[in-house]
């Protein structure tokens, strides 16, 4: 069995979804350790996954994205954050295949220069993604503004417009990424996003309808569903006393400056049926007024109170949106940065939810959002549906053993709760999924 070294950004939206497909691995009799968070062990421990801690200029680095004026001003930042951490990502991974002698390596894509270390290393090596790939398709708006799609000639005009005009900024931290590149002895890049089609294996924790349908990209990408692994916890007991429908607002567990969302939420559904639920994230809890239907909590696993959930109000982060679209439940995205006007759009072209502009946002406008969400469960159930047959937890983990360690996939299991688990979604191919993407579009989902 397989030596498997995986390197995270510090993010726990990160390394949470991919938890899952590692503690597969082990189960499969893989040797597994993680590069980051420090304070994962205690979560990743029980799985038998093994941790080695970021260090601390990259654990406590935190992305300065959310203070940006424009969408394409949060991106150009968060390009910026991500290549300034090039250097460290480098060592750190140079260090930890030293102490590990792994046999082969697993490597998140927003770690540009642990990507370009493993790349250079002759070892075996994979990615994963959490998130919307900006990789240009054909039909498809050019990531970044959420631009809804456009058929057409002058979809196809505007469409190329916008990806020059993208590419310009984007492009700005090219030389430097290609520096880096020359130094491991690799080719050169044409753009900055083609960082994302170098990996020889690529998981992408969504899946079409939620994303759009993509016949062009490489075969090395598999879409295979969220991720939606959280630590093992227990519900609240105050929410059994709840008698009225839920609605759940997150705010982003990295800094995103979006407790006005939060207080917003609060305000718009003060004097309806709705009692309010806040995860504050990365904001003070005491720094909100709370009305009384409502209750803040600095930390509560999403996964605990969806089910008893109507609607989910958030700033558009996969995480959170994903995990209430897989269980049904519509959202009301209020876009603040980084991918969320590409999440926000999705939803909406899925009609799995709604979205409000947060330079407009106000008790009423949010109010009406919500109330508008609430009727698109059945948009939210088509999303679920997709994700539930893009083969999940054993596709990915029959992937990367496949390509990292040779060896064949082991045959499914046909029945529930062998070994204490449930019974696996079916492999399914890169030509099945390109074949059941074609079934899956839809007038109404704007494609």
């Amino acid at each position: 069995m397989a030596k498997i070294l995986a390197f995270t950004s510090p993010a726990k939206g990160h390394l949470y979804p991919i938890t899952p497909v590692l503690a597969e691995l082990v189960e499969r009799g893989h040797r597994v350790t993680v590069v980051t968070l420090p304070d994962s062990g205690r979560s990743l421990a029980p799985l038998g996954i093994g941790v080695r801690a970021l260090p601390p200029e990259l654990a406590e680095d935190t992305l300065n994205d959310w203070g940006a004026g424009s969408r394409i001003a949060a991106l150009r930042s968060l390009a910026r954050s991500l290549v300034d951490r090039m250097p460290v990502e480098a060592e750190s991974l140079r260090l930890a295949i030293a102490a590990e002698t792994p046999d082969a390596l697993l490597i998140d894509i927003t770690t540009p220069g642990a990507q370009f270390r493993a790349a250079a290393s002759g070892l075996p090596w994979a990615s994963w993604a959490p998130l919307l790939l900006p990789i240009p398709s054909r039909g498809v708006p050019p990531f970044g503004p959420g631009l809804r799609p456009k058929s057409g000639v002058a979809g196809r005009i505007r469409d190329g417009v916008v990806q020059r005009v993208l590419d310009h900024y984007f492009d700005e931290v090219l030389p430097e990424m290609n520096r880096a590149r020359a130094g491991f002895g690799l080719e050169p890049l044409a753009h900055s996003r083609d960082f994302f089609l170098q990996p020889p294996l690529l998981l992408n924790f969504t899946a079409p309808p939620f994303d759009d349908v993509h016949r062009d990209w490489p075969t090395s990408i598999h879409q295979i569903g969220p991720g939606l692994w959280a630590p093992p916890g227990r519900a609240p007991e105050w929410l059994d006393s709840i008698d009225r429908p839920l609605a759940l607002v997150t705010c982003s567990t990295e800094f995103q400056d979006d407790g006005h969302l939060a207080q917003v939420a609060m305000d718009a559904l003060a004097d309806t049926d709705f009692y309010t639920v806040v995860t504050a994230g990365a904001i003070d809890p005491a720094s909100f007024s709370v009305p009384p239907n409502a209750r803040v909590e600095s930390f509560l696993p999403h996964h605990l109170v969806l089910d008893r959930t109507d609607v989910v109000v958030s700033h558009g982060g996969m995480g959170i949106t994903q995990k209430a679209l897989a269980a049904g439940v519509p959202v009301c995205v209020v876009p603040f940065g980084r991918d969320q006007a590409e999440v926000a759009r999705r939803v909406v072209t899925n009609e799995a939810g709604t979205s409000v502009q947060p330079k407009k946002l106000s008790p009423g406008r949010l109010r009406a959002g919500i109330e508008a969400a609430r009727g698109c469960r059945e948009g939210a159930a088509r999303v679920a549906t997709g994700f539930a047959v893009a083969g999940g937890i054993q596709r990915g983990a029959d992937l990367l053993e496949r390509h990292l360690t040779g060896s064949a996939a082991r045959t499914a299991r046909d029945t529930a709760g062998v070994g204490g688990r449930q019974a696996p979604i079916p492999m399914i191919t890169r030509e099945e999924e390109l074949l059941s993407e074609r079934h899956s579009e839809s007038p109404r989902s704007g494609r």
